[in-house]
């Protein structure tokens, strides 16, 4: 699972699920090796080292990494700004099994992760949501990921909860990304919190305007919600990364705001769940698409 600044790499019984080695490496993003961006060379260095430790070499692989996947996946089309060299890089070709090695964006692995052996545990028709830094997302409808025509599919944090609101990096009007991502925090927090963690202290102690900044940006995310379930009518939704830290502090709030906003046919409510696997969804995800590249 390649990231902006660490590889996470893990190999995976994908039937128990059991990790039978896990570690890190650094990203290297801007250096090269022998012509060859730096982040591959790690990741190729890292699967020998684990064959040669567990004595056999892996049966699949397959690469969780940001950026659009090609439609052949094989490879990341576009993930512009960083990470050189990832663009059209062909992994099977590259680590010596032409056309075996899937690739797959990152938050679409990290769904297939919690399907696999998380808490989205044999959904077929689920949705994920993660907010961090940004907010990150991915569909599975019919047992099938939802890709879309380009690769776009998931991108959720660039739906928009307010058209009246400023564009965000990807010219959406006021989306869900600015309105509770970490990346407009210090704006919306007018410069008094640092982190979330410090937000939702200031909320636990009662503090005004904590309570208004949380409250808005959990209304928007809620909102948000209510609208997917509406398009696409998932069983349940997933929330992962940084924020879901927040706990009962975020989940109550989102289940209080559904009570308004949602449309319940029949009684029935959508599910909010939070995501299990934390930082190696990913790695389980691409784990088990490579186990099975035509499931999805």
């Amino acid at each position: 699972d390649l990231g902006g600044t660490a590889i996470k790499i893990a190999a995976i019984d994908d039937g128990s699920g059991t990790i039978l080695h896990q570690g890190k490496a650094p990203t290297r993003d801007g250096e090269t090796f022998q012509g060859q961006p730096a982040f591959a060379h790690e990741i190729a260095q890292a699967i020998g080292a684990i064959a040669d430790e567990l004595g056999s070499s892996a049966s699949q692989l397959g690469v969780s990494a940001p950026g659009l996947a090609a439609r052949d996946g094989r490879s990341i089309a576009y993930m512009p700004g960083r990470l050189a060299g990832l663009e059209d890089l062909d992994w099977g070709e590259f680590l010596g099994r032409p056309g075996d090695v899937p690739v797959v964006n990152d938050a679409h692995a990290a769904l297939l992760g919690e399907i696999s052996h998380g808490a989205a545990r044999e959904l077929q028709d689920v949705i994920l949501l993660t907010l961090g830094t940004g907010v990150g997302g991915a569909i599975v409808s019919g047992g099938r990921l939802l890709r879309g025509h380009i690769g776009r599919a998931g991108h959720l944090g660039h739906i928009t909860t307010d058209f009246r609101g400023p564009g965000d990096i990807c010219n959406t009007p006021g989306s869900l990304e600015d309105a509770i991502g970490f990346c407009t925090l210090l704006e919306r927090g007018g410069g008094r919190f640092a982190s979330t963690t410090e937000l939702i202290a200031a909320v636990d102690s009662g503090d005004p305007q904590a309570c208004g900044v949380w409250e808005t940006s959990v209304r928007a995310l809620a909102a948000s919600i209510a609208s997917l379930a509406n398009a696409l009518d998932p069983e349940a939704f997933i929330i992962g990364g940084g924020i879901a830290q927040a706990g009962t502090a975020l989940f109550d709030r989102i289940e209080h705001f559904l009570d308004e906003y949602e449309w319940r046919p029949a009684g029935h409510r959508v599910k909010v769940l939070p995501a299990t696997l934390g930082e190696w969804a990913g790695a389980f995800g691409a784990a088990h698409l490579a186990r099975d590249p035509d499931a999805y």
